[in-house]
């Protein structure tokens, strides 16, 4: 929806989805950098940026988008309904900028499709309880359209800039290969080990209500994609299914910090209350009384964090706050590790022979995640993708 020759290349999609008998409900995000375009103009106006009224703006992007959509699909003469999240159904929380989603009540969507028509639904956003316009925030458009596929009894198909869900990013390897099937489980952990898309809230969401994903292209409109899903009985559960680097975390410790209960507690409670989304949590063995805290975060908050936690050490009696922005998590997920030994040793090993040093280590049923330096990201990513055979033949 980046500009208007790509608005009626989507129309074109949907028409011929529509022609093919298929009864379509499309949901929008706002037109290219729009978005961001309409915070820049809030913080030219406004230091204080009240919640209510942010909502209001920013959800105008994803109206526009839609009324430009029915106009492209009358123009090939298919009927066409523009909807808002409120009159679609949505009904948030009160909490502004990042709204949940409580109930969709899709009466009117129901209808506009029965009666034969498109309906096209502006993408992250609802009404909250106390009547006013909420924006559900990072993800919102294809939760949005979870949501709906939920409430109709549909399939999902989220459409971005790549053909699917790969094995690691294809401009790091270009080797990595579209993956056909892969587990909600699975892609939740891939989500939460930093894979961008599709967004961690729609797969969560469809996790719960059991909506079948579909992740294709935008550009191409190939019908191949990545089927995201419960597993299926004969679904083979691969070792290793995906190998994922985010370069954009980075790690706080805290030195010295009395061995006492309750501190880890005041610490990650002050966090917390700083909305602070802590990732990895390290705490050493305990010498002398004290011990060393470490844990990684986004990059972008460190240096309030580093302040927070400098502000903490002091009240604490820790020794000293020690911050490193250059650090990177490299992630492998796959629902076989469950049942295969030896695939921390392998990690372990490959990367050694690779003069790459674990800074630290975290690890679920199925995945396992190591800090590394930020600069040896990608060299991580390449050799175990490589190692654990996900490289195209």
């Amino acid at each position: 929806m980046a500009d208007p020759e790509r608005i009626r290349q989507v129309a074109d999609h949907v028409a011929r989805t529509v022609k093919r008998g298929e009864r379509v409900v499309a949901v929008v995000s706002a037109m290219g950098k729009e978005t961001d375009e309409l915070l820049h103009l809030a913080g030219q106006v406004s230091r204080t940026r009240p919640g209510r009224e942010m909502d209001m703006l920013i959800t105008a992007g994803e109206r526009k988008a839609t009324a430009l959509l029915c106009m492209a699909l009358h123009d090939l003469g298919v009927p066409a309904d523009s909807f808002t999240g409120s009159q679609a159904g949505f009904i948030t929380n009160t909490n502004h900028t990042n709204a949940k989603i409580l109930e969709v009540r899709a009466d009117r969507i129901r209808a506009a499709v029965d009666a034969g028509r498109v309906a096209v639904v502006g993408g992250a956003q609802g009404v909250s309880t106390d009547h006013d316009v909420t924006f559900l925030g990072r993800g919102g458009s294809d939760t949005t359209a979870v949501a709906l596929a939920q409430a109709l009894g549909g399939v999902c198909e989220l459409y971005t800039d790549v053909t699917g869900v790969f094995t690691t990013d294809p401009r790091v390897v270009p080797a990595a290969r579209r993956i056909d099937r892969i587990s909600f489980d699975e892609m939740l952990e891939m989500c939460a080990a930093g894979c961008p898309k599709p967004a961690m809230r729609a797969v969560e969401y469809a996790r719960t209500h059991r909506v079948p994903l579909h992740v294709r292209s935008a550009f191409t409109w190939e019908p191949r994609g990545t089927w995201i899903q419960e597993k299926e009985a004969d679904m083979e559960d691969a070792i290793v299914s995906g190998v994922i680097g985010d370069d954009s975390e980075a790690k706080i410790t805290l030195a010295g910090v009395p061995d006492t209960p309750g501190i880890a507690a005041k610490v990650f409670r002050a966090l917390a209350d700083r909305d602070v989304n802590v990732d990895m949590i390290v705490q050493n063995v305990s010498e002398d009384g004290r011990t060393d805290i470490s844990f990684t975060l986004p990059v972008d908050a460190l240096a309030e964090t580093t302040a927070a936690a400098e502000a903490l050490a002091a009240e604490i009696g820790a020794a000293a706050v020690r911050s490193d922005p250059s650090i990177a998590k490299v992630s492998l997920v796959g629902a076989g590790m469950k049942s295969n030994p030896g695939v921390a040793a392998t990690v372990f090993e490959v990367l050694a022979a690779e003069g790459i040093n674990i800074e630290m280590i975290s690890t679920s049923a199925i995945r396992i995640s190591v800090v590394v330096a930020g600069e040896a990201c990608d060299r991580a990513v390449a050799v175990l993708h490589r190692a654990f055979g996900l490289d195209a033949d």
